[in-house]
């Protein structure tokens, strides 16, 4: 009689560890759309649980973070979602008029045919994000939009910046005014892309203006994060 075989056993497939850059993103997402509030500690231990991953890699992810000023790093303490004061928040603002009407001048000057393009595509998003009033992505994509501008400027450095400053507008605007408050007016966006589409730069410089003028005169110099659920706010990750 033939010696009994055992059947072979099914191979698991490994999970796929999340990179760095993954990581970072998911946060920044989270800060985007107002799930993740200022002042709320990062923990190495609960991050590398949610994360699945090590400790170390989150160490790497926190560094980048906080050389990207989004996280502070504080000795003895741990990591820790930035916390504009009302200084900075004047601060933030005042920056971003100073670059933001240049991002325009370039946009206008450089645009081409893809330029609408991606812009009216993400007019349709933001569109169909009020249309099903997802709070969450009305945020989120009202601040992917001033991204989106820089990087139609086609300037790296540009990018970085805004990337820098409107994450921390979320941040000003969770901090100093209701989570689920839109930090941009329906149309605003609307006529911003009518004013590049016309290659009308003082008009839409004037536009932007006005635009962050209107947030920052939003703001509530009040409240306080409470204490974040970082397991319910990453649970997708």
């Amino acid at each position: 009689m033939p010696p009994k075989t055992t059947p072979a056993r099914a191979k698991k497939t490994p999970i796929r560890e999340k990179t760095v850059e993954e990581i970072v993103e998911k946060i920044y997402a989270t800060i985007l759309e107002h799930r993740l509030a200022p002042g709320t500690k990062l923990g190495e231990d609960r991050l590398a649980t949610i994360f699945s991953t090590s400790r170390a890699r989150i160490r790497e992810v926190l560094a980048r973070l906080a050389n990207e000023r989004v996280v502070d790093l504080i000795p003895q303490r741990g990591a820790f979602v930035v916390k504009p004061t009302v200084e900075q928040a004047y601060d933030v603002f005042e920056a971003r008029r100073l670059i933001e009407p240049g991002i325009l001048r370039r946009l206008i000057e450089r645009q081409d045919g893809d330029t609408l393009v991606r812009l009216r595509e993400h007019q349709r998003k933001e569109a169909d994000a009020r249309r099903m009033d997802d709070k969450r992505a009305i945020v989120r994509l009202s601040g992917e939009f001033h991204l989106l501008l820089a990087e139609l400027a086609g300037n790296t450095a540009l990018v970085r910046s805004m990337r820098e400053l409107s994450t921390i507008t979320c941040l000003i605007i969770f901090l100093y005014d209701a989570p689920t408050a839109t930090s941009c007016r329906a149309d605003d966006h609307a006529l911003l892309v009518s004013a590049i589409a016309a290659k009308d730069v003082a008009h839409a410089q004037t536009l932007m203006l006005r635009h962050l003028d209107h947030i920052e005169q939003s703001l509530k110099l009040e409240g306080s994060p409470n204490e974040a659920d970082l397991e319910a706010i990453f649970q997708d990750a």
